[in-house]
C-alpha cells in the first residue's frame, strides 16, 4: 500500500509529508534548496476516529506555519535553525484569532443585525461564513505573490497526482494531471463550514452570548467530522455521492490553484522524491 502524501505551498517552494517524513523545497536564485525534518506527532492517536481529526489539525497547524516561516527565512537568508516553538505557537494564535474574527465574529454580528430567528439566523450566518471565505479567496488570488504561492499549491497537487497514479515523477508526467485533489485543505475548509451550518442548526438557545461561545467551542467536533468525511470521500472518490460532496470544494480549488511552470514542477517533485 503507497504511503498517504500530504502537502502544503509555502513561499517560493512545497512542503510534502508522507507520515513523519517532511521536506520543504524552496527555489532560491534559481536553485532548488531542500530541508527535511522528522514530526512524531501523536501518532497513536491517529487511529482513534473523530479523535485523530483533532490531532491531524494540530499537526497540520505545527507543520504548516513551520514550513511557511522556514520559507520566509530562506528568502530573506536568515538561519532557519532558530524557529522556535514560541515563534511558531505565537503564528499559529494570531492566525486562529484572525480566523475566528473573520469567519465566525463577523458572520455571526451581520446575521444578529438582520434576523432573530433561531433556523433562519444559522442559515444566513452560514451562508455569510461561506461567502466570506469566497470573497477572501477571490480577493486574495488577484494578489501577484499569492499568485505565485496558488502556482505552486498547483505544482504540489500535480506531483501527489502523478504519484498516486504510479507514473514516474517526471515534469512531463506531473503536467499531464489536474491541479485539483478531493484532499486538499481548501475542500476541507469548504466541508467544515458545510458542517457547521448543520451542527449550528442544533443550537436553538436564544442567549447569544452562549451562541457564540459555542460555535468557537465547537470548532474541534466540527474539525473531526469533516476531517472523517474527508477521509471517506478521498478512499470512495469514484462514488457519485462522495463526488457531489467533494464537488464545492472542487470547484473553490479552481481559484486556490494555478498551472504551474517547469520550475515549480521541479520543486514539487524534489520534495516529494525528498520524503520517499
Amino acid at each position: 500500500m503507497e504511503p498517504v502524501i500530504g502537502g502544503q505551498a509555502v513561499i517560493e517552494g512545497v512542503m510534502m509529508k508522507n507520515k513523519e517524513n517532511i521536506a520543504i523545497a524552496i527555489l532560491k536564485n534559481k536553485k532548488i534548496k531542500l530541508r527535511k525534518f522528522k514530526v512524531n506527532f501523536l501518532q497513536s492517536w491517529k487511529k482513534i476516529p473523530f479523535l485523530r481529526g483533532v490531532v491531524a489539525l494540530l499537526e497540520v497547524l505545527y507543520i504548516g506555519t513551520k514550513s511557511l516561516i522556514h520559507s520566509v527565512q530562506v528568502q530573506a537568508d536568515t538561519k532557519d535553525d532558530k524557529i522556535s516553538n514560541f515563534e511558531i505557537f505565537l503564528t499559529i494564535l494570531f492566525s486562529i484569532i484572525f480566523s475566528v474574527i473573520l469567519f465566525i465574529a463577523l458572520p455571526f454580528f451581520l446575521s444578529k443585525l438582520l434576523i432573530k430567528d433561531n433556523f433562519w439566523f444559522n442559515i444566513l450566518d452560514g451562508t455569510f461564513r461561506l461567502l466570506v471565505l469566497i470573497i477572501y479567496v477571490f480577493a486574495i488570488s488577484r494578489l501577484k505573490d499569492i499568485r505565485r504561492v496558488f502556482q505552486f499549491h498547483g505544482a504540489e497537487h500535480k506531483v501527489v497526482n502523478c504519484y498516486e497514479a504510479g507514473k514516474k515523477l517526471t515534469i512531463k508526467n506531473c503536467k499531464q494531471f489536474t491541479t485539483l485533489h478531493p484532499r486538499c485543505g481548501t475542500s476541507f475548509v469548504l466541508i467544515v463550514l458545510i458542517i457547521s451550518i448543520i451542527v449550528f442548526s442544533f443550537i436553538l438557545t436564544d442567549n447569544w452570548y452562549w451562541k457564540f461561545i459555542s460555535r468557537i467551542l465547537l470548532i474541534p467536533v466540527i474539525g473531526s467530522i469533516s476531517y472523517e468525511i474527508l477521509k471517506i470521500s478521498a478512499k470512495y472518490k469514484e462514488n457519485l455521492f462522495f463526488k457531489i460532496i467533494t464537488m464545492p470544494g472542487l470547484w473553490l480549488q479552481h481559484i486556490t490553484t494555478q498551472e504551474p511552470d517547469n520550475t515549480q514542477l521541479r520543486v514539487g517533485i524534489k520534495a516529494l522524491e525528498a520524503t520517499l
